[in-house]
């Protein structure tokens, strides 16, 4: 039998067997993140993000338990513009309910939090944690503190004259919670795997389709933001038009690019549309090489998967008018897909831990 002709066999990282523990630790991390994106999207759907309009971030995590606790925080949130200028029919019945999904992503958050620090410090004590991990690990834990207080900052753009919260600031929130799940997938990923020989080709068309993942979530947080979702509800066309009638009505036109509603989805179609081309092109690709291995051709006909079902929740929420059930699917849908490119990227670089 020749080399090449030799069964692959993936190689494992040096410290593989020890790192088991830490891989488990930030794999369990990474599906809470993954489950606080989807809640995120939820919060947003039902409009629930300024019910709590006090932060207490030590304190938070007791929802109210008496009526008179019920009553405190219903005057708190009378106070806010969204009561006063869109919410003022509401009863503390239905301030209960949107109150709800704010407080499960908070309260989701914090438990991230706990499931991050306390085995970090089980597992530092015991010595499991190689000294090479600390920098990582360290600028994950900051990365979420400053996750916090980036939610908050976001909460309050909805507190002071407009009812609702800064489009800006919602993208950023959205794109570090992004670039959180991303940085935990590839660290778990470094400890438990090595791809030895990269694809140079393979590797420059998967960064291209993971940037472009990542531009159109952005794109789609701006969507979200401005209730962009809510118009031109066909497909492909925009009410008949390729390009929509009022894509440039503000002066000066840069200003459209993030607030003119129109302007936000058309981008967000057009760059979705590049995005599934890139992608498809990436799959045939790999469907035609004959030295792709086979974890990598798995990876990419996973990430080509995701992406079908991601553009199919995209069009049905927008056709639907952005039901909640519809627009959380397809927010947790982009970061299955966010992931998958990840998946994609790494079995592509040759990527490797430290050794030390």
């Amino acid at each position: 039998m020749t080399a090449s002709s030799q069964p692959y066999s993936p190689a494992l990282p040096e410290h593989a067997a020890t790192d088991r523990p830490v891989a488990i630790w930030l794999s369990g991390v990474a599906v809470m993140v993954f489950l606080m994106i989807v809640i995120g999207g939820i919060t947003r759907l039902t409009e629930s993000g300024l019910s709590m309009a006090e932060w207490r971030p030590f304190i938070g995590w007791i929802p109210p338990l008496s009526e008179k606790e019920w009553y405190r925080v219903f005057s708190i949130y009378q106070d806010t513009p969204e009561f006063q200028k869109v919410n003022s029919w509401m009863t503390i019945e239905d301030f209960k309910e949107i109150f709800f999904w704010e407080y499960l992503h908070r309260v989701w958050g914090r438990l991230i939090g706990i499931a991050f620090a306390l085995p970090f410090l089980v597992l530092a004590l015991t010595g499991k944690i190689r000294r090479a991990l600390y920098p990582r690990l360290g600028f994950l834990f900051l990365l979420g503190a400053l996750q916090g207080v980036i939610g908050w900052w976001m909460v309050k753009s909805g507190l002071v004259d407009n009812p609702a919260v800064s489009q800006y600031r919602l993208a950023i929130h959205l794109s570090v919670a992004f670039i959180i799940l991303g940085a935990l997938i590839w660290t778990v990923l470094q400890l438990q795997r090595i791809s030895d020989e990269p694809d140079r080709r393979l590797r420059r068309h998967a960064m291209a389709a993971l940037h472009l993942i990542a531009l159109t979530v952005v794109a789609g947080a701006f969507v979200a933001g401005l209730d962009a979702g809510l118009i031109y509800n066909t497909f492909p066309l925009m009410d008949g038009h390729i390009v929509p009638p009022d894509y440039a009505y503000a002066e000066p036109f840069w200003i459209n690019i993030f607030e003119n509603p129109a302007t936000v989805q058309f981008h967000h179609r057009v760059v979705a549309i590049v995005t599934y081309a890139v992608i498809v092109w990436l799959l045939v690709r790999a469907i035609r090489s004959e030295t792709i291995r086979p974890r990598t051709r798995l990876s990419v006909h996973t990430l080509a998967g995701m992406a079908s079902i991601q553009v199919a929740l995209g069009i049905s929420t927008l056709l639907a008018q952005v039901p909640v059930s519809l627009g959380a699917a397809h927010q947790g849908g982009a970061a299955l897909t966010f992931a998958a490119a990840f998946w994609v990227l790494f079995e592509t670089s040759g990527a490797r831990t430290r050794s030390s």
